[in-house]
């Protein structure tokens, strides 16, 4: 993903595109590996709580919960991805360029 990211920000400066162009761009990947790590964390989140199902079913007791960790780097990952959202938006708004070249 991050070659194709690369490969489109190298495409829009060869067609000498406005610059608010790029910012979109990066914004686009970056949204992305934002929510590829926001996957990541879910899927840690339920083999975590799978293992801990399994452990409780053996009578094996984890005091190490790692979930509250994973929980709030969710948190702050999905803030992030809220506000890369809304930059986005107002990045795709029809006078946006005329608005961020001034």
């Amino acid at each position: 993903m991050e070659n194709a990211a690369a490969d489109s920000v190298a495409v829009c400066l060869d067609e000498d595109s406005a610059p608010y162009r790029l910012i979109v761009t990066d914004l686009v990947a970056l949204i992305g590996h934002v929510q590829a790590s926001l996957r990541l964390i879910e899927a840690a989140i339920a083999r975590e709580a799978f293992l801990a199902e399994q452990d409780a079913a053996a009578n094996v007791f984890v005091l190490d919960d790692v979930t509250p960790r994973y929980a709030a780097a969710s948190t702050a990952l999905k803030a992030c991805d809220t506000g890369l959202g809304m930059a986005l938006d107002r990045l795709r708004e029809p006078d946006a360029p005329a608005r961020f070249l001034n």
